[in-house]
Parts: structure tokens; sequence; C-alpha cells
């Protein structure tokens, strides 16, 4: 169980035959996919061999600002990403959101880091940068979730929420309902992904570990662990993020702002 069969350059050019009977697929159907496939499969692979590279430097170096540094670039960009996807003219909701995602995400790490997975130094990068970017990507999609239809929900029913704050009901209240229906959206795919885990899908961190010659059960183990720190960084993002989205809508005497 502890022979990892390294893939060469031969193997990662065979793996474009993967892509390459996806776009010839496309084609053939006239989907008008294969322009996105290649433009996708290139991004990805470079990024993912940048990032190979990177990472391989920052182990080496096993220092704390390099591992924070990397950890900085990821929010950052999962921020950008996530403020892009809500809304890109909404007037301060991308410090909404990166403290939304920085704040989730760090609690959550902290928690993982600190009273469970306990490694020698709490900044070891074989276990802080994968698991915080398990957790950033997720709590992207969840924010991401929850912000756009908080913001759908309050721009379709402006009527209903003034009729709410004329008959004497706080923003918090004329929006309580949109939010919490926002708040469940965004934990809609990481609840499915709960129910059928282990019987129909094999999470990443599961099927890399067995990949690596780990131990099934451990390997099930970090699969728990990780998943159940997804759960409550995508409830807390979601959480704060909506609460951020709908504070923008309303001005200091509690008004809805057109």
């Amino acid at each position: 169980m502890n022979n990892l069969i390294a893939l060469d350059t031969t193997d990662l050019v065979l793996c474009l035959g993967i892509i390459g009977i996806a776009i010839a697929l496309s084609l053939w159907q006239k989907l008008g996919l294969a322009t996105k496939l290649a433009y996708g499969a290139v991004r990805s692979l470079m990024q993912l061999i940048a990032v190979g590279y990177i990472l391989d430097l920052v182990f080496a170096l096993d220092n704390w600002l390099a591992v924070l540094g990397i950890l900085g670039v990821m929010i950052t960009i999962a921020s950008i990403v996530t403020r892009n996807r809500i809304d890109q003219k909404l007037e301060g909701l991308f410090p909404t959101v990166i403290l939304s995602l920085l704040a989730s995400s760090a609690f959550s790490l902290g928690y993982v880091i600190l009273l469970i997975v306990q490694p020698d130094q709490w900044y070891e990068p074989q276990y802080l940068i994968p698991l915080a970017g398990m957790l950033f990507g997720n709590a992207m999609n969840g924010a991401t979730l929850a912000g756009d239809r908080l913001l759908n929900a309050i721009n379709q029913n402006r009527l209903e929420i003034e009729t709410h704050l004329c008959l004497g009901a706080t923003p918090k209240q004329a929006i309580s309902g949109y939010q919490k229906e926002a708040i469940r959206t965004g934990l809609i795919p990481t609840l499915n992904n709960m129910m059928v885990v282990g019987l129909v899908s094999l999470p990443g961190m599961f099927t890399g570990q067995v990949l690596g010659g780990s131990n099934p059960r451990d390997a099930a183990s970090y699969q728990i662990l990780i998943l159940f720190a997804i759960v409550l960084t995508n409830l807390m993002a979601a959480l704060l993020v909506t609460e951020g989205i709908y504070k923008v809508f309303f001005n200091q005497d509690d008004q809805l702002i057109n």
C-alpha cells in the first residue's frame, strides 16, 4: 500500500488524449464546447503545473511566511471570483466577501489544525495548504450560491420588503426569510455530497490518499475530518456573506436603497 505509481511526461501527454476525445465528441455533436474545453484544458494544465512547482518550493522552505503568503493569494483569488459571480458592480461587496471567507475558513482550519491534526508546527505546509485549499474552494462555492440567491431575492421582492418596513419591521426582519433560503441554497451541494459520500462518490482527499499509498481506513478518517470542516465553513461563509450583502441595500435610516 506504500507504492505510488508516479506519472511521467509521457503519461501527462497521454492525459491530453482524454480531453482530446471530449473535444472530438463536442465537434462531432456540434455542441459548441470545443473552444471552451480546449481553453479550460490548457488553463488548468498550466495552473496545476505552476502550483506544483510553487508548492514544491514552499514545502522545501518550510517557512510560515511563505505558507501564509500562499494562503493569502488563494483566499484573495477565491474572494475575487466569488464577488464577480455574485455581482461585479455592487459597492462594498469585496470586503464583505473576503472577510466572510477568511473568518469562516480560519475558524474551521484553526479547529482542525490545533485540536485534531496537531502537527509539530502549526504552519506545516503538508497539512495546512491542502486543507486550506479545500476549505477555500468550498467556501467560495457556498458563499457564491448564497450571495447570488439573496441578491436576486431582494431585487425581485423589493415591494414586499418595503411593505414590511412600512409596517414597522427592521431590515433584518424584512429579509429574514430570504436570507435563510439563501443560506440553505448555499448548503445544498454540501448536503447532497454528505448523503452519497462513500456510496456513490469517492471524494478527492480520500482518492488522493489511497492513490498515494495510504491505508483506506486512514484515508476515510481524513475525509470525514475535511467533510465536516467543509460543512461548518460553508455554513459560516453563507451566513456571513448574506449578512454583509443585505446591509448594503439599506441606509442609515433603515430604508431600502434603490
